[in-house]
């Protein structure tokens, strides 16, 4: 039998007492009483009264997660109003009441109706007073107190994450900080040792160990290389009561990685290397790769290639793939298998991220031996010379010899060569060569004024194997000779005032010359020898390559002499010098007194002052438009078209018969009449084409009778012939249609187109036996009356 201790606290405030349960205490009564206190007063001798306080709370206690049979018992309510008559009712209000907490209305015993979970809520609230039942009023006033609820270990200790992630360098210090982990437990840790949490370790030793207070994970070996392992699970557990036994414990999972260091050099996996290349291999050709390997990741695996020395360095390279950290040996410059046969490189492998706390390791860093042989392969012929320059003078003779280019066979065998132009790049071929020992010459005169240089390709071949040519530039400057004269470098529209005076300055004059002397041009300007002593006008050589001319005298006059010619003589100074004779024209104008031009020609002093040279020109421009069109216009009339004399329906060529009934024949047309096809015995008559207008200077042409002809085929083809052969035809087709049915008809021939040689009349009664279909036909012909219709 279950055993309770009651301590009962008796409050008094005129009428209320609480018993309150506590378990675990013996069980007693104490009755506080209200007691009234009288003291006198020392002042002036009265009387006080002081009531005690009526309450007396303590704070009530329960367990949590109480598991027993009945309901959790809390206190009693009482007053000492209440005879046990059931006048007085209890009633408690607050925090749980009426569902957590329940109160018995008659007695005042408060029980806990349901299991208590401090983490959810440690304190509750509540309110409790007496009503009388008959009136409602309360017979006390309303008193609050506190419940609070016991912790016990019901709570393990949880990780703030299931599993923890970490890193920690390879090589580290033993006690080397790699993370910490936090659990927390629930419980209250104000309140025994239910939330007192030690860490261990479960999983992970000997390689790493925890702090048991601060869950500090730890290295606990030295120099863990990542290249021997790199992942590690650690399993730490969390347990309350301190790590007693009966604690409550949880556990997490901490996956930790060793991040590289570079405590690793790069190693060859063997000491030496064999490669080889064809000599032909152009440089940059990569001959083969090799690999140092480093078992250190990332930057730290990264390499450098270099060759530190060898009889090969100049003539080949290595460089690094970043992607693949391989050293590709390439050709550096152009092999020679007549002049070495074996190069020997010493290859070098270095990290480049080196990290100083592993110097003394050793030196990270590996050389390898490269050995590469050239391959003898058959190689296109050699120049003397990567281009070639040629100079030749212009006036050089077709045929001459203007320098020469030299190739050989770089093989063993030293293969003939025959040389030959790029025609491609020579289309005008101005130069050739000569196959057997490369000469250049001229096939045509050169101008260097016209190009002044030449940029062609000879191309070299060996004979015994044709495949193998190789081509050069050969640039051909031409040097330019004195072969040009001097002439004006403009035309110059030059003129001089009536009221010029004598050595006024007319106009300026400069030459130009397409040759281009070393030393630059120079040119001199004097009068020809007939007018060395010029009456009007003087030339005088500036010495700059321009000429003043000057006038003699002073006033010209339109009226007698309107325009002057001038003949200069302009000289160069380059051997063999050159001249040539540029006449300048000298118009004499009005001008005014600032010497501006305003008229120049003699006809202007007769015209109305109004009408200037431009409306003249306008003028005759008109007049020559009118003549134009006078001319197309008698011209077009005269070529007019003639109209062909026959326009009617009765030609040929345009005609076409309807007929809108079954029967008729020739009665419904006079078109064209072609009996003569149907009667070969019908003479022919020599008839003028109706399509042409006949000349008179070809005699009429008349054709052979058809007397013996009945074959309409042979007719055609007769017609034909003389169409053709007769030479008063147009030059143009003429169509004719001739409607043949053929020969031998089994009906015979229903057309009347006979009629006109055939007095005889026809029987047509037998198409009344040919159906209804020819009824109409033979209504029309089968009978007199039909006839005389």
């Amino acid at each position: 039998m279950r055993t309770h201790s009651f301590l009962t606290v008796l409050l008094w405030s005129s009428v209320f007492y609480v018993v309150h349960v506590t378990p675990s205490q013996k069980r007693t009564n104490k009755h506080s009483h209200s007691e009234r206190i009288t003291e006198v007063s020392e002042n002036d001798g009265k009387t006080l009264h002081r009531t005690k306080r009526g309450w007396m709370w303590n704070q009530f206690f329960l367990l949590e997660e109480y598991t027993g049979p009945d309901t959790q018992y809390v206190g009693k309510l009482h007053t000492d109003q209440d005879k046990g008559d059931g006048n007085l009712k209890y009633i408690l209000t607050g925090d749980g009441a009426g569902s957590l907490f329940i109160i018995d209305e008659n007695t005042g015993d408060i029980h806990a109706a349901k299991k208590l979970d401090r983490e959810e809520k440690s304190l509750y609230v509540l309110r409790a007073k007496a009503i009388d039942r008959k009136t409602g009023r309360q017979v006390e006033p309303e008193s609050e107190f506190i419940i609070k609820i016991h912790d016990i270990n019901d709570n393990e200790p949880k990780f703030t994450k299931d599993m923890y992630t970490a890193s920690i360098p390879e090589m580290s210090g033993v006690g080397t900080s790699v993370i910490q982990v936090t659990a927390t437990d629930a419980d209250d840790a104000n309140y025994g040792n239910s939330a007192k949490v030690v860490y261990s370790i479960l999983q992970g030793q000997p390689y790493f160990s925890v702090d048991p207070e601060t869950g500090i994970i730890k290295t606990a070996l030295p120099d863990m290389s990542r290249e021997n392992r790199e992942q590690y699970q650690v399993v730490i557990q969390a347990k309350d009561m301190g790590g007693q036994m009966g604690g409550l414990s949880g556990t997490t999972t901490v996956n930790i990685t060793l991040t590289d260091v570079n405590d690793n050099p790069p190693r060859f996996p063997q000491s030496s290397y064999q490669f080889s290349s064809p000599e032909s291999a152009p440089p940059g050709t990569p001959l083969g790769r090799i690999k140092a390997n480093d078992p250190d990741v990332g930057e730290n695996a990264e390499i450098e290639y270099s060759i530190s020395n060898g009889d090969g360095s100049d003539m080949f390279d290595i460089i690094t793939d970043k992607d693949t950290q391989e050293g590709i040996i390439t050709v550096k410059k152009h092999l020679d298998f007549e002049n070495k046969l074996l190069y020997t490189l010493r290859v070098e492998a270095t990290n480049t991220h080196p990290d100083p706390r592993f110097l003394q390791l050793g030196p990270f860093k590996d050389t390898a031996l490269v050995k590469i042989s050239v391959e003898d392969t058959d190689e296109p012929p050699v120049f003397s010379r990567p281009w070639y320059l040629i100079e030749v003078d212009e006036d050089a003779k077709e045929g001459s010899i203007i320098g020469q280019v030299v190739a050989q066979d770089p093989d063993m065998a030293k293969n003939a060569i025959k040389y030959s132009v790029d025609r491609h790049t020579d289309l005008d071929r101005i130069f050739n060569i000569y196959s057997g020992n490369g000469s250049l010459f001229l096939s045509k005169p050169l101008d260097r004024e016209e190009t002044p240089w030449h940029n062609i390709t000879v191309i070299a071949t060996e004979i015994n194997n044709p495949k193998q040519s190789s081509q050069i530039p050969v640039f051909i400057r031409i040097l330019d000779i004195n072969d040009h004269a001097p002439e004006f470098a403009n035309y110059y529209e030059t003129f001089v005032c009536e009221n010029a005076k004598a050595g006024q300055l007319i106009q300026t004059v400069s030459a130009i010359d397409k040759d281009q002397p070393p030393r630059g041009h120079r040119f001199f300007f004097e009068l020809v020898p007939e007018f060395a002593v010029h009456p009007n006008f003087s030339v005088v050589d500036n010495k700059d390559n321009t000429a003043g001319i000057m006038t003699r005298r002073n006033g010209y006059s339109r009226s007698k002499t309107s325009t002057y010619l001038l003949p200069i003589i302009i000289f160069d100074n380059d051997y063999p010098i050159q001249s040539s004779t540029g006449t300048l024209t000298i118009r004499v104008c009005a001008c005014d007194s600032r010497g501006n031009m305003q008229s120049c020609s003699a006809e202007a002093l007769l015209l109305p002052a109004g009408l200037s040279t431009g409306a003249l020109v306008a003028i005759l421009l008109c007049i020559i438009i009118l003549l134009v069109l006078v001319v197309l216009f008698t011209a077009l009339k005269r070529q007019r078209k003639k109209e062909p004399l026959i326009i009617s329906k009765d030609d040929v060529r345009d005609n076409i018969v309807t007929y809108n009934d079954e029967g008729g024949g020739e009665e419904d047309t006079q078109a064209f009449d072609i009996g003569t096809l149907r009667n070969p015995e019908a003479r022919e008559e020599s008839k003028m084409r109706r399509d042409v207008i006949p000349e008179t200077i070809f005699q009429i042409r008349r054709t052979a009778p058809l007397w013996e002809n009945i074959d309409v085929q042979d007719f055609i083809h007769r017609r034909l012939k003389e169409n053709d052969l007769d030479p008063s035809a147009p030059p143009y087709d003429s169509l004719a249609t001739y409607a043949y049915e053929g020969n031998d008809s089994i009906a015979n021939s229903l057309s009347s187109l006979e009629s006109l040689t055939t007095e005889g009349n026809q029987d047509y009664d037998y198409l009344s036996d040919w159906g209804p279909r020819f009824k109409k036909l033979a209504d029309m012909y089968g009978g007199e009356d039909s006839d005389r219709d």
